[in-house]
């Protein structure tokens, strides 16, 4: 089950023409697992507001309630919540929901939207509607239970395609035995326009008192376990140790946050350790960073890494899941084992300590950001599979294409 591999060309060669469609726009339902934030929901968002207005009818649903929906709704984004924790109530609403929308692409993202979405896709045919086609986005790496392992081998099949987001999650859905769908590799883009205008955050030393010399290095990433905030907080009094003048930005909302406090009490970094919540202003706090670092335990792609290379930051992160299909170690970041502290630290003091290195590494990993790493790309080929689906759907339907 080997995916079609989609990154052969680099964005600034980048040249798509298509012919409209014949029989109209394309209905499309992007269905999201929940409405929090995250990097699924940042690629639903970016992907939405990037399709074709001309060629594509969009709607969003959410299976509950979020930040993610508040931000669409205020950005004009078509989107309802079905807020139902009962996956089998959850179907019969979803299928009630898009019956009337007449589908022809329902879009998956995230492990309860592909089960949820998938059942409610099946039902609209069983209930005499047309049945849409069915693609599904696996976002995450995380190692699902068995229960929930054999749901998606059974439904995998009655699925039309599978879309990964790094080599990585290619091999994860191999281990799972996801078999029966064909695999599209397509990785998560960054909107370089935005970044390469983007200003630094000009209030951050003062928003935390922090002084206006002091080197900052941040993460940005949900405060969740396997984000790996434990190891870099277990760093950073070794950092402190080579550079007390240090700080570490901690962007993000999560279950986490008050044992990570806790934890930087412990170590008796506390003062040295800012804890932000959530921030509507994050690629302009990133742009402010002097290191920018994701400790993950485990990682689908990291879009934080690629925003913050983007942005001409230089990288630390974790050698797990797709970051290495990102990051070059040495060249266009540096890469360190999960969980370990001491070798985080030591990365961490050879970026504040040797400047033109650092100045290189961000170079390499703004270069290759806009060369492979585009929103352009991503959207290009998502908008291919669009219209492949939509294509079969009305030849097999009669409607002329």
């Amino acid at each position: 089950m080997g995916a079609e591999h989609s990154l052969g060309e680099p964005c600034a060669d980048l040249v798509v023409t298509r012919p409209p469609l014949e029989g109209g726009r394309v209905r499309v339902v992007e269905v999201m697992a929940t409405g929090t934030n995250g990097g699924a929901q940042e690629h639903v968002y970016s992907l939405v507001k990037r399709l074709d207005p001309a060629r594509y009818k969009v709607r969003v649903v959410s299976l509950s309630h979020g930040s993610s929906v508040r931000r669409m709704e205020k950005a004009g984004i078509e989107i309802c919540v079905i807020d139902e924790p009962d996956d089998r109530l959850a179907v019969q609403a979803l299928a009630e929901t898009l019956a009337p929308m007449e589908p022809e692409i329902v879009h998956n993202h995230m492990y309860r939207a592909e089960v949820v979405g998938t059942r409610a896709a099946l039902l609209l045919g069983e209930k005499g509607c047309k049945r849409p086609a069915v693609i599904s986005t696996i976002h995450s790496s995380r190692i699902r239970c068995v229960d929930d392992r054999h749901a998606l081998r059974q439904l995998t099949p009655l699925m039309d395609r599978l879309i990964v987001v790094s080599k990585a999650i290619e091999q994860k859905i191999r281990d799972e035995g996801r078999v029966g769908a064909p695999v599209s590799l397509i990785y998560n883009g960054v909107d370089l326009q935005r970044y390469n205008h983007q200003q630094p955050c000009c209030t951050l030393h003062d928003d935390y008192s922090i002084p206006e010399s002091a080197p900052i290095v941040g993460v940005v990433a949900r405060l969740e376990a396997e984000k790996g905030h434990r190891t870099l907080i277990d760093a950073w009094p070794l950092v402190l140790a080579a550079h007390p003048e240090a700080w570490l930005l901690v962007v993000g909302e999560g279950s986490e946050r008050n044992s990570l406090e806790a934890q930087a009490a412990s170590l008796g970094v506390a003062n040295r350790v800012v804890f932000t919540g959530r921030r509507e202003d994050v690629p302009a706090v990133t742009a402010a960073l002097d290191i920018s670092v994701l400790p993950s335990y485990r990682e689908a792609q990291g879009l934080s890494v690629l925003e913050a290379m983007a942005l001409g930051r230089p990288v630390v992160a974790s050698e797990v899941g797709g970051i290495p299909e990102m990051i070059e170690n040495g060249v266009s970041g540096l890469l360190v084992p999960p969980n370990d502290h001491v070798a985080l630290a030591d990365a961490l003091i050879r970026l504040l300590s040797d400047h033109p290195f650092a100045d290189m590494i961000a170079k390499r990993g703004h270069d290759l950001a806009h060369d492979r790493f585009c929103i352009e790309l991503m959207v290009n080929q998502i908008e291919a599979l669009y219209d492949q689906a939509a294509l079969k759907l009305r030849a097999s339907a009669g409607v002329p294409r």
